[in-house]
């Protein structure tokens, strides 16, 4: 049997080139486990918290995840595309992202405080209404991404590419901009701005 698949609730193992894409996991517990070229492309992990886990190189795409919670979750080099993170259990829910893809992933209404985001993707991902107070987008792509009465308060955007975000749509004292991408704040104004 596919220790993976094991019946048990609770589990603590590594678990290293496993394909799980399409299957039904619900209700389990992940407590430090390790995750490591594992396929969860489409798999449904509903009900499932994963405590103090990492995952690296591995494969979220379309995974539904209604009501899984995630407690200092750390992804690295994962695929998330299309990930509604909204309806995951929002009192076991922090995480941090390295070199992972978040294209289309939903964040709406989520509380990423303190969350980090390095060398990440995140094409038309949805932030509206979510709270991102001293978040950090390092050298993040965020175009097309969606800032809609979000809390950016202390948010660090300043390494971070191709965003645009309306000042007067969102919270942002005391956020970190640096000179050569302001243009983000200014794009609702259609200015012609050049950099010397």
């Amino acid at each position: 049997m596919n220790s993976f698949i094991d019946p048990s609730i609770e589990h603590r193992n590594r678990f290293e080139d496993v394909f799980i894409a399409e299957e039904d996991l619900d209700h389990r517990v992940w407590i430090n486990c390790e995750f490591v070229r594992c396929n969860f492309r489409g798999s449904d992990l509903s009900g499932n918290n994963f405590i103090e886990c990492t995952f690296t190189d591995c494969d979220f795409s379309e995974t539904r995840i209604t009501d899984a919670g995630f407690r200092d979750a750390v992804f690295s080099n994962c695929k998330m595309n299309d990930v509604d993170f909204s309806v995951c259990n929002t009192f076991i829910f922090s995480f941090s992202f390295n070199e992972c893809v978040l294209d289309h992933a939903n964040f709406f209404n989520g509380n990423l405080t303190k969350t980090t985001f390095k060398n990440c993707s995140l094409l038309h991902t949805n932030f509206e209404e979510a709270d991102l107070s001293e978040a950090i987008f390092d050298h993040c792509d965020l175009d097309g991404a969606r800032f809609v009465d979000s809390i950016l308060e202390k948010t660090d955007f300043r390494t971070a590419h191709n965003f645009n975000i309306d000042p007067t749509l969102n919270r942002l004292k005391r956020s970190k901009f640096s000179g050569t991408n302001l243009t983000g704040l200014l794009r609702r104004y259609k200015l012609d701005i050049e950099s010397n």
